[in-house]
């Protein structure tokens, strides 16, 4: 008798754990129930405007993709959530910014073969302008990780968490001085002109000074080169992954780092080629955000990272698949808040989503359970 009531603190603890744990599910469904519906009225009010606002929702979703395949790879390896990431999206869109409007590097092929078609000479200068930012991104992800972090390697990894805190941190306001980035909004120029098509009983190209006609749902060439770029990208790192000796370098490491070393493999090595990789991707997405909203700003990487992260956590941290499928979801979550709830919304549903999913499903949807305890 005295073993039992020994017990009963403890099983009523647990009951009221549980009892929490209950009543905050619930409440979240009814936001994500009341949320639906406010979306079903959008449609049945709007299907066009509806549509749109997918369309949008995709082109969105596609750029996050490529920011939250940095954290996923990155944790993946070294499980290490790299909260500077973010803030080398933001140096891409600035690399980005400085090669297009003062160095004119987008027209370097026109300039130098004068009889060579505009276009293609545009295309090649455009694609410069990204291999450039997703150098220089991967060179200073590279830099980094062998200052910052290296030394961290053995360390608990509250130390290389705080260290990730301390480095987004002075990115972001080294950027902010007056002879870097600067403190102000800037235009971004568009590396090419916007063409802009609509959907009304076929594509048609909406010509200059023409209004779109009455329930069309519309769309640039900008998307089309987000999401045909950011598709490329994620084949080249999934073929990269599972088809390459780098790749199975990385998978061995993500699996086990003493094994890996004593097989052989360069483990420092490739960490180094994952962050490179991971911030080289997230250089493009940089690229393709400044081309798409045409604003830069010192602080233009926090929200999208987090964003990026919180798409990670929900397609499965350490998952390329579920990186995309995430970052999908984020986007339309994003658009589809700020455009039938409020805007300010938007950011409060992107955080709610991480809350949901780690109540529901921590390990995300293409997540594994953890190997080792935490």
């Amino acid at each position: 008798m005295q073993r039992s009531s020994s017990l009963s603190p403890a099983l009523t603890l647990g009951q009221r754990i549980i009892r929490r744990r209950l009543i905050g599910r619930a409440l979240l469904l009814v936001i994500a129930t009341l949320a639906a519906l406010r979306l079903v009225q959008g449609l049945i009010e709007s299907p066009t405007l509806f549509l749109q606002q997918i369309v949008n929702g995709i082109q969105l979703g596609f750029v996050y993709a490529l920011i939250a395949l940095g954290y996923t790879m990155v944790y993946g390896i070294v499980r290490l959530i790299n909260f500077a990431h973010g803030d080398v999206f933001m140096v891409g869109a600035f690399v980005s910014f400085f090669a297009v409007s003062r160095y004119r590097l987008h027209l370097w092929l026109a300039n130098l073969v004068p009889d060579l078609s505009p276009d293609i000479a545009l295309l090649i200068g455009s694609i410069t302008v990204i291999l450039l930012s997703m150098a220089v991104c991967a060179l200073l992800a590279v830099t980094i990780e062998r200052i910052a972090y290296k030394p961290l390697r053995n360390a608990p990894r509250i130390s290389a968490l705080i260290t990730a805190i301390g480095v987004s941190f002075f990115l972001e306001y080294f950027g902010a001085l007056p002879f870097v980035f600067s403190p102000n909004f800037i235009t971004n120029e568009r590396p090419f002109p916007v063409v802009t098509w609509y959907i009304n009983n076929g594509i048609h190209q909406l010509v200059p000074g023409e209004t779109v006609p009455s329930g069309s749902v519309t769309f640039s060439n900008i998307a089309v080169i987000i999401v045909v770029s950011s598709l490329f990208l994620l084949l080249l790192l999934q073929f990269i992954v599972q088809r390459t000796k780098i790749g199975k370098a990385m998978r061995a490491v993500a699996y086990d780092k003493a094994t890996a070393r004593l097989m052989g493999i360069n483990v420092d090595g490739i960490i180094s080629i994952t962050f490179a990789i991971g911030a080289a991707l997230a250089g493009a997405a940089g690229v393709l955000y400044a081309i798409a909203f045409t604003q830069v700003f010192f602080a233009m990487g926090i929200l999208p990272g987090l964003k990026a992260f919180v798409a990670a956590v929900l397609g499965g941290i350490g998952s390329i698949p579920g990186a995309l499928v995430g970052a999908l979801i984020m986007g339309q979550a994003e658009v589809l808040s700020a455009g039938y709830i409020s805007t300010p919304m938007r950011d409060a549903i992107a955080f709610t989503i991480l809350i949901l999913v780690l109540l529901v499903r921590p390990t995300g949807i293409f997540g594994e359970t953890e190997r080792e305890k935490a």
